[in-house]
């Protein structure tokens, strides 16, 4: 297969057909879009580059500077900690009762990091490579450089510590394999990665905390952007608990509020998950980068029904040991695994893809499992009339390995799985389907971590930079980490550099204008009175977003989302239900305004989605595909980051476009065969 494929070729294929625009009428055309802080050097060089040419701030000023950190997961408890122990003054904001309880805990399977601990040829160019690679060549080289530079810093400093990293026998860190890779880089701690990488980091923010430097502020949410003169100044958030409204004002503010994947109502994150601190930036000047590149999981217990509110991950790392397979024949489907004959089993990923197997990317092994399912084959009981899971089978695991061998690895994962599912993983193959889990879009920056919004950085998985169209297991932890501990710290003293700023008062007309709107907002959702609950709203949005902008996309089925999305939004506003009070604890109130920003971005979405009429990584377009049914990319049409900006309530977005250049990598057709 050609590494790139000619315009008369994607023409052929019914993808490109010269100026043809699906997505014509639905935005507008904006200014190309440049990152200007990226080095002009070699992409090895450019970070140590970066980092010397970064202003500093002398220790007395920092005392004088202070800095708003919105969110706790990885990404943000490492960057209050890091900058709290610099000196800076830092406020840190979460809609959790604790810091410990962000979304970053639920991360099962590991961290990636370039150590070449089994000599199996790893390197950080290699890191690089499968990265770049992984996300279907639709991330931007030097940050991913960075990323895979500094990973190795990332396992040092949570060994020190005290992260109990699983270990060899010989008291060496063990590695195990992810799939999309070849080689063993990924760092773990049996299936409570997240959670131990996480109090690692709350160990240190709450460090900061007793030493006065940091300041936490629980069961708050961000509900509203300050910006004065152009600048990031602060933010407006509710308390939770007693409904007051707060203003809290800062030099700078960071936003490390993860990512939006609830549009979808049915996905693997956290309930309280939601869009709305970098919906409010976005509305307020950040662009909004790639909204689209959805992370699909393939190893999700699957739906059994239409009272889930949420959906359970089961660790990547089991495709390390488990085999998966769908029964051969539709007949077969309704039995017991245990009674259909190894040679009526079809082992499809290792059918299709004999070099990778069953450790193909994420992408690749979600969409075969959903051909599989769509073919008929799918397993488990039938939910809307149709199997919804396949077989992830541990028995050659437990035969070569023996039980405990397979429990030393994963026996908090598969008592997990029994205890939700009431099927012993050890007796009977477990059962799985693919799930919204992660979200690669998100605010565009720049190579220093900073918005389109002068003084708004944004970390970890609010923002787009590392993951392109599919994000390698495991790296979720490393970027997290990554951008608090060791990238942030640097890049943000630069803006720093000019301060100390002038300071802004609670009465300025932008702080004002930016409560005033708060207030109107909550007044809005409690005064309606309608018939229907924000649940039921979420219910349905969902539902669009899955058919439509979901595994697969169509121009047809997006525009109808669009509409669909659309006419339910305007029935929310007039038509929904918020019980209780302002004035107190509400989580319908809560609800109802993170959901009236998912309208607002699950439209954004399903624009973006049509405007790319391409296959890449996690998103199949129906239009573009080769002859055997595999994804098909367009580097001459859309090697772009699709940087959206907010152009008012009734206009058309308007869609600023950044070239992706690698000057250290060729981009090719992807292939895991």
């Amino acid at each position: 297969m050609p590494d790139t494929v000619s315009a008369a070729e994607a023409s052929a294929s019914g993808s490109l057909d010269g100026d043809y625009d699906d997505a014509a009428g639905y935005y507008t055309p904006g200014t190309p879009l440049v990152d200007t802080k990226a080095p002009d050097a070699p992409v090895a060089e450019r970070w140590q580059t970066r980092k010397f040419e970064a202003r500093l701030v002398n220790p007395s000023n920092r005392r004088k500077l202070s800095i708003i950190i919105v969110g706790t997961g990885l990404a943000g408890a490492s960057a209050a900690a890091t900058l709290g122990e610099a000196g800076y003054n830092v406020k840190s904001f979460c809609y959790q009762d604790s810091p410990r309880r962000a979304h970053s805990i639920a991360a099962q399977g590991g961290i990636n990091a370039a150590k070449n601990y089994k000599e199996d040829g790893d390197s950080v160019h290699r890191l690089f490579y499968d990265t770049v690679k992984g996300g279907d060549y639709r991330s931007r080289e030097s940050n991913v450089y960075r990323l895979a530079e500094v990973s190795a810093n990332i396992i040092d400093q949570c060994v020190a510590q005290g992260v109990p990293f699983a270990r060899e026998y010989g008291g060496l860190l063990d590695n195990r394999s992810f799939g999309g890779v070849q080689v063993s880089r990924t760092f773990y701690a049996r299936g409570q990665t997240g959670q131990q990488l996480l109090i690692g980091a709350y160990q240190a923010l709450e460090r900061q905390v007793a030493a006065g430097t940091v300041t936490t502020y629980t069961r708050h949410e961000m509900l509203e952007l300050i910006v004065v003169d152009d600048k990031a100044r602060g933010i407006i958030a509710r308390d939770m608990v007693t409904g007051a409204v707060e203003t809290h004002l800062a030099d700078v503010v960071v936003l490390a509020s993860g990512g939006y994947g609830n549009v979808f109502y049915l996905s693997t994150n956290a309930m309280g998950c939601n869009v709305t601190a970098a919906w409010r930036a976005h509305r307020k000047g950040a662009y909004m980068a790639n909204p689209c590149f959805t992370q699909i999981h393939p190893t999700c217990i699957p739906v059994s029904g239409e009272h889930q509110s949420k959906l359970t991950l089961m660790s990547e790392s089991l495709r390390n040991d488990g085999r998966i397979w769908v029964p051969k024949s539709q007949a077969d489907c309704e039995k017991d695994p245990r009674d259909i004959p190894e040679d009526d089993r079809d082992y499809f990923l290792e059918r299709i893809y004999p070099s990778f197997g069953n450790l193909v990317p994420r992408d690749i092994a979600s969409r075969a499992a959903k051909y599989m399912c769509d073919e008929g084959r799918g397993v488990g009981p039938k939910v809307d009339g149709v199997r919804r899971g396949v077989y992830l089978d541990f028995a050659a695991a437990i035969e070569r390995l023996g039980r405990d061998g397979v429990e030393e690895k994963y026996d908090n994962l598969l008592d997990m799985y029994e205890r939700i599912t009431g099927e012993n993983p050890y007796e009977v193959p477990m059962r799985i389907y693919p799930a919204v889990h992660y979200v690669m879009g998100g605010l565009w920056v720049d190579y220093d971590l900073q918005s389109t919004i002068p003084g708004l950085f944004v970390t970890g998985e609010a923002n787009f930079s590392d993951h392109g169209a599919n994000r390698l297991g495991a790296s979720a932890l490393m970027q997290g980490l990554a951008d608090g501990y060791f990238v942030l710290p640097h890049t943000i003293r630069d803006y720093l550099a000019d301060g100390p700023f002038e300071a802004i008062s609670e009465d300025h007309p932008a702080v004002v204008e930016a409560r005033e709107s708060v207030q109107g907002r909550i007044d809005h959702f409690l005064s309606v009175n309608g018939t229907r609950s924000v649940d039921s709203y979420h219910r349905e949005l969902g539902n669009i977003m899955w058919e439509y902008c979901g595994m697969e996309r169509t121009e047809t089925g997006l525009k109808k989302a669009i509409d669909l999305i659309r006419s339910l939004k305007d029935d929310f506003y007039r038509n929904v239900k918020v019980l209780g009070t302002a004035e107190s604890l509400n989580q319908s109130l809560e609800k109802a305004g993170r959901v009236a920003d998912f309208f607002e971005l699950g439209e954004l979405m399903c624009i973006d989605a049509l405007n790319r009429r391409e296959s890449c990584g996690g998103h199949f377009r129906g239009e573009s595909q080769t002859e055997d049914g595999e994804a098909l990319r367009h580097d001459d049409g859309y090697a772009y980051v699709a940087a959206w900006e907010w152009a008012g309530e009734e206009a058309d977005p308007v869609l600023h476009k950044e070239d992706l250049v690698y000057t250290a990598i060729e981009m090719k057709q992807r292939s895991y065969k």
